[in-house]
């Protein structure tokens, strides 16, 4: 746990915090949740992923704190996080995993919501919050995905696919008003700029930033960002 919450004398990602939304908005951040290693022994060494549990609770942690310390006032950040891919991994790896993730929202003071499909992450959106007074300013996701969906349990019940998703057509469900108007938003999963971002664009107004190629998780326990790892890979939003 400690090296969950602690810095150790990680470098922080030197990725600048584009987001310059009002820090009185809500500031959503996503985390999908991790493969098991159950179903990822059957790939190549080279292509197995989520070794690691915390890749995308470690980079959420990681985006939270570049936000609470450029604002340098309190910012209004809830943290959506898919519980059962964490539950699942925690019985594979004998972990209390669940209780490192609170302890980033107790370190941080970061308001704490568990999701279980991408249906929850709709009605976030458009009920979680009264949206007539307090708008989304920020939202961001961590996790696996592709062109068309993120994909939160990839890998975790089912080798290289996955039963829980937002997937882009569902984006229209998103109620028009629910983001405020200088919103930022960012996708860190693999594919998602090559058709989700251009979706989401269509279905709220607000330009969401996304890879073209994959992306790469293996420097975030340094404190460093996910980053492009395919040939010709550019963000593109």
């Amino acid at each position: 746990m400690a090296a969950l919450v602690a810095l150790a004398g990680a470098v922080l990602s030197a990725t600048p915090v584009e987001a310059r939304p009002d820090p009185n908005d809500e500031y959503i951040i996503v985390s999908g949740g991790p493969s098991l290693m159950e179903w990822e022994q059957y790939r190549r060494e080279a292509h197995r992923h989520d070794k690691w549990w915390g890749n995308f609770v470690r980079s959420a942690r990681i985006r939270i704190e570049q936000l609470q310390k450029y604002y340098k006032v309190p910012v209004n950040i809830t943290w959506l996080v898919y519980r059962p891919g964490y539950e699942s991994r925690a019985d594979e790896d004998g972990e209390p995993l669940l209780s490192y993730v609170e302890s980033v929202r107790d370190k941080y003071k970061v308001r704490l919501v568990y999701f279980n499909s991408g249906d929850d992450i709709i009605h976030y959106l458009n009920e979680g919050q009264n949206r007539r007074k307090l708008k989304v300013g920020g939202f961001e996701y961590f996790g696996h995905s592709n062109k068309y969906c993120w994909t939160f349990d990839y890998s975790n019940h089912i080798l290289g696919a996955s039963k829980a998703f937002l997937h882009e057509r569902d984006l229209r469900n998103i109620r028009r008003g629910v983001f405020a108007r200088d919103a930022y938003a960012q996708s860190w999963g693999c594919h998602s700029g090559e058709s989700f971002t251009g979706a989401f664009k269509k279905a709220t107004g607000v330009t969401m930033k996304g890879a073209i190629g994959k992306t790469d998780y293996s420097e975030i326990y340094r404190g460093i960002l996910p980053f492009l790892s395919s040939p010709g890979g550019k963000w593109t939003s």
